[in-house]
C-alpha cells in the first residue's frame, strides 16, 4: 500500500500479509528482499529487519498477520546507527505505542480493507510524530536508492555518482550509513530481482537476451549470480515458477 504523504520520504510502501494455515501444516515463503530495512509490527511485538544479501524465507504456521513498512534510507538512522550490523538478520525493538496502535487497528474489524487502512493510518501517525523531516543528506540517500531501484541504466557506482553529481566516495558513504550495503550490492540485488520477475512473468524470455538487458557480461554471469545468491539456476527458477 502506498505511503500517505506525511511519510512519503520515510516509507516506500506498507505491506500487510495475513495467513491461516491448517493445523500441523507449514507454508514456507521464499523471499528475494529489497536492499532496505523493514520495520514490522506483528501480534507479539515490533521487529527491525536489516538489508539482505541472499535468499531468505519465513515459515508461516497457524493464524497470523504482519504490518510492515519498507523504509526509505532517510528513516533508517532513527532506528539504528549502523544498519550494516543488521545485514541478513533482524532484532526486536521496543516500540510499545506503535505496537499498541497497529494491533488495535488490525483487531478492530472483520473487513480486511478497513483494518488495513486503519493499520497504515496508525503506523503513519506514529512515524510522523516520532521522526522529524529528513535533512538534505538523508533525502540524498533516498535519491540514491530510488535511482538504483528504478533506472536499469545504472550498472556501476560511477553511474550513481554521475547522476547525483557527487563523488564515488559520497555514494559509498550514503550507502553505508543509510542502507547498510555497498551501492554495488544494491545494484546487483536490483538486477537479480528484475531477472527473477521477468522469468516469472515472461518465461519465454531468452536467458542471453535477459542477461544483456540487465547489463550482465553474458548469460554465464547471470547464471552464476543466480546460483550464488539463490542457490539455483535461472532455468530451474523458471521451471519452478511457471504454472504446469
Amino acid at each position: 500500500m502506498p505511503p500517505p504523504e506525511p511519510v512519503a520520504a520515510l516509507v516506500r510502501w506498507f505491506w500487510i500479509p495475513e495467513w491461516r494455515i491448517a493445523p500441523g501444516r507449514t507454508s514456507r515463503q521464499q523471499i528475494i528482499a529489497f536492499p532496505a530495512c523493514n520495520l514490522v509490527v506483528g501480534p507479539a511485538g515490533v521487529e527491525l529487519a536489516g538489508p539482505t544479501t541472499r535468499l531468505s524465507h519465513r515459515d508461516l504456521t497457524g493464524v497470523g498477520w504482519a504490518v510492515g513498512a519498507l523504509l526509505r534510507p532517510a528513516a533508517v538512522p532513527h532506528f539504528t546507527p549502523d544498519p550494516a550490523l543488521l545485514r541478513d538478520t533482524s532484532r526486536v525493538v521496543e516500540l510499545p505505542e506503535l505496537h499498541r496502535a497497529v494491533v488495535e487497528a488490525m483487531d478492530g474489524t472483520d473487513d480486511p480493507t478497513v483494518r488495513h487502512a486503519r493499520a497504515v493510518a496508525a503506523f503513519t501517525d506514529w512515524l510522523a510524530a516520532t521522526i522529524g523531516p529528513p535533512g538534505p543528506e538523508a533525502l540524498h540517500a533516498n535519491d540514491l536508492a530510488e535511482l538504483v531501484d528504478t533506472d536499469p541504466q545504472v550498472l556501476r557506482v560511477e553511474d550513481i555518482a554521475a547522476r547525483l553529481h557527487v563523488s564515488v566516495r559520497t555514494v559509498q558513504r550514503l550507502g553505508r550509513r543509510y542502507v547498510g550495503l555497498p551501492p554495488l550490492t544494491m545494484i546487483r540485488r536490483r538486477r537479480l530481482q528484475e531477472a527473477a520477475h521477468l522469468l516469472r512473468t515472461d518465461p519465454d524470455t531468452e536467458l542471453a537476451t535477459l542477461a544483456a538487458r540487465l547489463g550482465y557480461a553474458d548469460q554465464a554471469h547471470l547464471a552464476n549470480e543466480f546460483r550464488t545468491v539463490l542457490g539455483f539456476t535461472p532455468s530451474a527458477y523458471r521451471r519452478e515458477s511457471t504454472p504446469p
